[in-house]
């Protein structure tokens, strides 16, 4: 029995020798099919890439007159005994009230054959004159062309330029920047510090970044991005434009891999106004809004925080539709609105004149408005009308909710600048310990709607106030003006 122990015991080993060595071929078969992947992630060069977007990459330059100095300034203080001196230094070399040319560099691209090319405005902002630079190659223009503006918008950034070429142009086309994935490769192009046609690769960091825009939608990238990459085009791995080079974040001036692309999708429909009309046209709803943050979406009745509450509504096409100021807009156009930010967008992105549906959330139900849009270019040219009211404000003073409030009166209009349409009770103090403290309440600002109803007494405030209680409300919703702007607040009731 011995011997075949022996046996059986050796046909183990070699069977586990033979598993361990099945594991070891399909780990290094794993190992293999992953840097397989990878390889196809990354190319082995961006050589082929560049080669084939490079010619339609710009370098811009702008020449801007700028008046001579009148006088000695930024040498000697003003008032010097060496003022007269050095003023008669610069008159002797001819560089007293002499006009000059200050010459910026910029980058940009060409996105059709016909000459049409796509930059930033701030880098052709107050320019008397625009010169073209191609990147040199075979067919492309070998000396600068002048270029005149189609159009600007401001609020993107963005500029459209136009050349005429001897021949047909090679241009590149715009990409989906709602694809782009953090951590997907992308490459910059750009007269970076003047140095001519350059390339820089990275990945996408961050997506949607707002910088100070209305209409922001920021690819966040750490390829390099200098001055004078400004304009330039951010492309993905397929050469497709995906978003437009437009600030850094910089301790130094220089690139720390923090760069900032105005995405793609926003610069399409601004490019497409821009040749058709020389301007943008968005669309205007007219109101005001805050967003709903918990405890406004519990002092409301909301379900949850979401939406824009509307703080204010101008006339405009949101009054003549019905919109009212405490109503929470939850969906337009058969979009849900997610918050401020996205609702102007949304606004934004529709077409003028159209007729949209817009759904707001008021009095713990929801209604259908039908509002066509107005043109928030129009509505920004012109003044904003005064809100009315109606009723007569007391003349007591009373402690609630952490706030000292009173009646208006005449002298506290001049101080706080508010004006006789305007009716309320003015905030006399504000407890520092209390939740009124904390969410910005002070001295000064004068509330006009307690639980969506005009307060124009001290008793109306109260009325509110015991009117949430027997609801079961936790808090009561305030709408406070300061300096004429309007928002919402939410303060938690007393037990």
């Amino acid at each position: 029995m011995q011997p075949q122990a022996i046996a059986i015991s050796g046909q183990a080993g070699s069977r586990g020798m033979t598993m361990r060595l099945i594991w070891l071929a399909v780990l290094s078969m794993a190992v293999l099919l992953m840097q397989a992947v990878s390889a196809m992630a990354r190319p082995e060069s961006l050589a082929p890439l560049a080669e084939r977007v490079s010619p339609a990459v710009v370098n811009i330059t702008t020449t801007t007159v700028v008046e001579g100095r009148t006088g000695p300034q930024g040498i000697v203080p003003e008032g010097s005994p060496f003022e007269d001196f050095f003023r008669e230094f610069q008159d002797r070399n001819g560089n007293g009230s002499r006009p000059r040319r200050s010459s910026a560099l910029g980058s940009g691209f060409v996105i059709s054959e016909d000459g049409y090319i796509v930059t930033n405005n701030h880098v052709i902002e107050g320019a008397d004159e625009i010169e073209i630079e191609f990147y040199p190659g075979e067919g492309q223009p070998r000396d600068l062309l002048p270029a005149e503006v189609i159009g600007t918008d401001p609020n993107t950034d963005i500029a459209l330029l136009k050349v005429k070429a001897p021949a047909p142009l090679k241009f590149v086309k715009f990409g989906d920047s709602d694809t782009a994935r953090v951590g997907d490769w992308v490459v910059a192009m750009g007269n970076p510090l003047g140095q001519g046609f350059s390339l820089s690769a990275g990945i996408v960091s961050a997506r949607n970044r707002e910088l100070s825009g209305s209409y922001d939608d920021y690819i966040q990238t750490d390829a390099a991005i200098n001055r004078g990459n400004s304009g330039g085009p951010l492309f993905n791995m397929d050469g497709d434009v995906v978003g437009v080079n437009t600030a850094i974040l910089s301790p130094n001036g220089g690139s720390i891999g923090i760069g900032f692309s105005m995405a793609s999708n926003v610069v399409v429909k601004v490019v497409d106004q821009l040749k058709e009309f020389g301007e943008t046209r968005r669309g205007w709803l007219g109101v005001k809004i805050q967003d709903v943050d918990a405890d406004l979406a519990e002092a409301i009745g909301l379900d949850k925080a979401r939406g824009a509450l509307v703080t204010d509504v101008p006339d405009g096409p949101a009054k003549d539709a019905g919109v009212l100021a405490g109503d929470v807009i939850v969906s337009f156009d058969g979009v849900d609105v997610r918050d401020t930010r996205g609702l102007v967008r949304q606004v934004g992105n529709a077409e003028v004149g159209k007729t949209v549906r817009v759904v707001v959330y008021r009095e713990g139900k929801t209604e259908t408005l039908r509002v066509t849009l107005g043109r928030r270019e129009d509505a920004e040219r012109g003044p904003a009308a005064p809100q009315t009211g109606d009723g007569q404000p007391d003349s007591s003073e009373k402690e609630l909710l952490g706030l000292s409030v009173g009646a208006l009166t005449e002298q506290m209009r001049s101080e706080l600048n508010v004006g006789e349409e305007v009716e309320g009770l003015a905030i006399l103090s504000v407890d520092e310990t209390s939740e009124a403290w904390e969410k910005g309440l002070r001295a000064g600002d004068v509330i006009t709607e307690a639980g969506q109803q005009k307060v124009i007494s001290i008793s109306d405030l109260e009325a509110r106030v015991e009117e949430a209680k027997e609801a079961g409300r936790k808090s009561l919703l305030l709408l406070v003006r300061r300096g004429g702007e309007p928002r919402f607040v939410a303060l938690n009731l007393p037990e």
